[in-house]
């Protein structure tokens, strides 16, 4: 398990460090300034050594007993995305990710229903061809779809934030999307 902490300002990295302790098989990682999320999911897969790998943020808003769920879909694809049917995000959230997913279709061609869900499970080898760039870990079930890899969508569980404070709105989701 490796943890990635992307120059938290609360006590992530103590909790983190906590975590060390009770386990050494986790790995710890922090970034000396904050890069974003591309970055720290990036930061972490290059962390990892094993040939699955599976994504989760620490805002609490994905359940992690999704896991073994998204796991089992494995054998049968490469790249499996959670989408949150049930959003517990206020109006604003729902509304942006929609329009996000329109501008997407329009531009792309490519229709998934949550690229914005980091609850991911996928093979090492569905990364092959995809390169990290800022803003890349929304685009991420797409590139994987592009470079040839077989992907599924799964429901998994959402909860309302209790942790942490999003950066994402209209504007600059669409926005990071159309600049690339």
């Amino acid at each position: 398990m490796v943890f990635v902490d992307d120059d938290s300002r609360d006590k992530t990295w103590d909790r983190i460090q906590e975590a060390r302790r009770l386990d050494p098989r986790v790995r710890a990682v922090r970034h000396a300034r904050r890069t974003g999320q591309s970055a720290a999911l990036w930061t972490g897969i290059q962390a990892t050594t094993g040939g699955i790998i599976a994504t989760l943020d620490g805002d609490l808003q994905n359940d992690p007993a999704d896991l073994p769920r998204l796991v089992a879909e494995l054998n049968s694809v490469d790249f499996v995305c959670g989408v949150r049917l049930n959003r517990r995000d206020n109006w604003l959230r729902r509304v942006s990710a929609a329009i996000a997913r329109r501008a997407r279709k329009a531009v792309l061609g490519a229709d998934f229903r949550d690229t914005g869900c980091a609850l991911r499970v996928f093979k090492r080898a569905a990364l092959d061809g995809v390169f990290p760039f800022n803003g890349w870990h929304r685009f991420l079930p797409i590139l994987v779809h592009r470079a040839g890899a077989t992907t599924k969508e799964v429901p998994v569980n959402h909860r309302p934030r209790v942790a942490g404070v999003s950066k994402y709105g209209v504007w600059n989701r669409l926005g990071r999307g159309l600049l690339i």
